[in-house]
């Protein structure tokens, strides 16, 4: 029996992956990600380049306009008629006016001395009347 040699049993290659440690590697980069994204949202002191932007192509009367002036009081432009309304009343008419037209563009007038909080506030009010996109009116210049 000398001769006779055994034959060992052959061990198939496995074609499994292990995941475990990609597992580990996607934790971690989660973790890093939860902790770093916080940091990224916070406000920086930067000096904003000057730019000429080129005006609209649109009649005034294609347009939508809400403004706001230094003392805080906010006016509609409906068809080149002004009116001056609470922040609760520019809403309700936003809201009937893009309900008949939602293509309508909506823009912003701010005066240069109205607190940004205010003209924030129209803009969220204009969000909430439906305008999807609300634009910012600014002189050339």
């Amino acid at each position: 029996m000398a001769g006779v040699r055994r034959r060992s049993k052959r061990r198939k290659p496995v074609a499994e992956i292990n995941v475990v440690p990609y597992i580990d590697v996607m934790l971690v980069l989660l973790v890093i990600f939860m902790i770093t994204a916080p940091m990224l949202t916070q406000g920086v002191d930067v000096e904003l380049p000057n730019a000429n932007a080129a005006p609209m192509e649109n009649n005034e009367s294609d347009v939508l306009i809400a403004s706001v002036d230094k003392d805080g009081n906010y006016f509609i432009d409906l068809g080149g008629e002004q009116n001056s309304v609470t922040l609760d009343e520019l809403k309700i008419q936003v809201k009937k006016v893009l309900s008949q037209n939602p293509r309508l563009p909506v823009l912003v007038r701010g005066d240069t001395n109205v607190s940004y909080g205010q003209v924030v506030g129209l803009m969220v009010a204009l969000q909430g009347a439906g305008a999807p996109n609300v634009g910012l009116v600014t002189e050339p210049e």
